[in-house]
Parts: structure tokens; sequence; C-alpha cells
């Protein structure tokens, strides 16, 4: 079956007001940058989106969040964002702040039918026992907080029950995808972006590169086809940002050279 469809504005035209989006990347890689450019351009708002971040001020889901189209995240961090704080703390923005590995499991779980797990992350902190603020009202108040949570001991260990994920949608970007939507990841961007996938009942992939079924070999596969529903090319034209460059000076010698340290998706 062909997944592929001519225009990313085509592959995101049926997202509703209010639908929850898993959406992949880790930072700033593997971030899919064309789907997201494209839902910006349409007037769909409420958006209940899962990441493990929300993009840069000005890029990713930055755009979506700045624009006031969001209103709930559930990520794991969101320390890059200053427009996110802005919103978070005035009372606009909704936020479930969840341990990342516990993300990741939440998005897998639900990908493969498991209703809920137990976990040690959190047990023991406000995570177990509720009370973190969602929601604040506009005067520093709590509007909604997180409920507490199951515990059950195993072995003599406490464990938290953590409820899986699934979303309406899923947005995600991989390096390479055949047009039957077997998908293949590079490096980091490999993290959130099968899960996600896994997650979402309708999953739209940008690829990189776009084969022809049966060039990818089966071992060099990531994701298959069997979780994906649309298949469109990412657009070139979009530069991949770097998250935070840092600069720092290095002595050689009696020369003093400048290193630069940045994070990029390659």
């Amino acid at each position: 079956m062909d997944k592929v469809m001519a225009a990313a504005a085509r592959a995101v035209a049926d997202i509703p007001d209010g639908a929850t989006l898993a959406v992949g990347g880790f930072g700033l890689c593997g971030i899919p940058s064309t789907l997201i450019a494209a839902l910006a351009e349409t007037d769909v708002c409420g958006l209940r989106v899962v990441s493990n971040n929300c993009g840069v001020d000005d890029w990713g889901l930055g755009l979506l969040l700045r624009a006031g189209r969001i209103a709930r995240m559930t990520s794991s961090y969101v320390g890059e964002n200053k427009e996110f704080a802005r919103q978070y703390l005035a009372g606009e923005l909704e936020v479930e702040l969840t341990p990342q590995g516990t993300l990741a499991e939440r998005l897998r779980a639900g990908g493969t039918g498991i209703p809920a797990f137990y976990t040690p992350a959190g047990v023991g902190t406000q995570v177990e026992e509720g009370g973190l603020p969602w929601r604040h009202t506009r005067d520093g108040g709590v509007a909604v907080a997180s409920p507490p949570k199951e515990t059950r001991e195993f072995g003599g260990r406490r464990y938290l029950l953590e409820e899986a994920i699934t979303a309406d949608f899923a947005l995600v970007r991989a390096a390479v995808a055949d047009r039957h939507g077997n998908c293949v990841f590079h490096a980091a961007a490999r993290n959130f972006n099968p899960l996600c996938a896994m997650a979402g009942r309708v999953t739209v992939v940008e690829a990189e590169r776009i084969v022809e079924a049966g060039e990818l070999p089966p071992d060099a596969v990531h994701l298959p086809g069997v979780y994906v529903d649309r298949v469109v090319a990412a657009d070139a034209a979009l530069d991949k940002r770097i998250e935070r460059r840092t600069v720092r000076r290095v002595r050689i010698g009696a020369v003093t050279a400048v290193s630069h340290t940045e994070s990029e998706e390659k």
C-alpha cells in the first residue's frame, strides 16, 4: 500500500481542534519540522501535545505554542523555551511534567496495547503524592493539580502505577522511509520518534528520503510500516537548528583557540 502523500498540508488537514498529538524528537534532533510548519499554517487550536520537550521559542513546537494553539503539554523537559514558562506561570497552559523514562514507557505501552504499568520512578516524591501544579491561576495559585498515584509493592519495593498514553495523531520524522511506511531513524532521533509513532491512532511521517518498497533491508527497519498511515517528504529548505551553542577557550601551546560545542541534528 503506497502511503506517500504529495503535501504536508494535506497530511495534517484533518487534525481537529482539541486533538491529542504525540510529537517525536529529542531536543531539536529529529523533530517533524515540516509537519509542524504545515500545522502552524492552519487555524487548529486547543491541542493537547505529548512530546519530550516543546522546542524553542521560534522553532519546532514553539511555533504552535507562541501562536496560542497548544492547551496542554505532557513533557519531561521544557527548559529552553521562555514562552513556555511564561504561559505556564500565567495560567495559560496546562503542563504535566513526567520523568523522561516514564514518558517513553507510557508511549510504548500505549502503542503495544498495555493500559498501565508499575515503575519505581517518582516513588516518595510529589509525583506519587500528587499536588504538582498542572495549571496555575493568573494570580499564581494552583487551578489544577496532579492526582496521587496508586502504589503497590513487588519484592519488598514500592512502585507507582502509570497509565499508558495514546494520541489521536502522531507527527514523526524519519531519516528514510519507504512507500509502505517502514522507517529508519538516525541517532538521537530514534529516542522518541518510534514510540510516538506507535502511540498514534493516525501516524504521519515526514522523511528526509523516501525510497521504493523493498529497498530497505528488513534488519535495518526501526519502525514497521504497520504503525504508519501517511508519509510525506521533509522540506529540505527548513534549517536544522542548534538548540544551544557554547563557546570555550582552549589553550594549545602558545595559541588560544575558540572551540565550539554544538548540539545539532546530523
